[in-house]
């Protein structure tokens, strides 16, 4: 095996985080801002790409090409390596960024490859690589929610994604179709067939408020659903704020109006 073996434990229900184990000499990589404890003997150190043998490849500038592709998808050039470098067991914990899920993946389950939406990897052995997936489809890139670019997770390890809400996997056998809202798309493995198809009907597309396209994905493979994208979450709190923001009440819209904020004391 390249990848590092580790162990871990995956702590709470809404705002989850992942304790890793380490032995000695034992690395997690992680993307930056997702730590939140270690205990002593444990090293932290921030790298170019994802510190596997394919960004090592062509020394510097294997690196730099490395991070730049990793640029592509909205990530951080670097990202953190926390080593175990003493004896007996270390551990290392990382914390979910917004409520949800976090989704191990055992890559030797999945033909060594996870194909996943730009902001989902968290944390991973070392020896895993974290790259870019273009789509080779016009209509996929232009209207499939993650543009032209997605995340691969390649390797023989452990590999942790992140989702939000609750996480349905989803097992398509050969030919079988599944439909999915763009945003609500975290990862596939690598024979799904994905594209985009148009939602049906004009009132559907004007006044159904899914938007115009579906993810549409055949298999045989495996999907991962997602019931509350960040893109959706954080749309519902700006559109909040500018409510309040405006001197409006959650009372608004009601047939009591402010008048029913009064009763229950909102205005007092």
């Amino acid at each position: 095996m390249n990848a590092h073996e580790i162990d871990y434990q995956i702590y709470g229900e809404e705002m989850q985080y992942v304790e890793i184990e380490l032995d000695p000499y034992e690395t997690v990589v992680a993307e930056a801002g997702s730590f939140m404890m270690m205990e002593d003997d444990i090293e932290m150190t921030t790298i170019f790409g994802d510190g596997s043998d394919n960004s090592n490849r062509g020394g510097i500038w294997g690196k730099v090409l490395s991070a730049g592709k990793r640029m592509l998808t909205g990530e951080s050039l670097f990202m953190t390596a926390f080593t175990h470098g003493g004896t007996g067991k270390r551990k290392v914990s990382f914390a979910s960024p917004y409520p949800g899920r976090i989704i191990p993946m055992d890559l030797t389950l999945h033909e060594n490859k996870i194909v996943c939406q730009k902001d989902a990897f968290l944390c991973a052995a070392k020896g895993t690589s974290v790259g870019i997936e273009f789509s080779k489809r016009l209509g996929r890139g232009f209207f499939g929610g993650e543009g032209f670019i997605m995340q691969k997770v390649e390797g023989d390890g452990l590999a942790f994604l992140h989702a939000g809400g609750t996480v349905q996997e989803k097992r398509l056998e050969l030919g079988e179709t599944l439909r999915v809202d763009t945003g609500c798309l975290v990862a596939f493995t690598r024979d799904v067939d994905y594209d985009i198809e148009m939602v049906k009907g004009v009132r559907n597309m004007i006044f159904g408020g899914e938007g115009f396209f579906y993810a549409k994905l055949q298999g045989p493979g495996t999907v991962w659903v997602q019931s509350l994208p960040f893109s959706r979450m954080a749309d519902r709190v700006i559109r909040a704020t500018r409510h309040y923001g405006k001197g409006g009440n959650k009372g608004e819209g009601s047939i009591l109006g402010g008048l029913g904020d009064l009763i229950d004391g909102d205005n007092w």
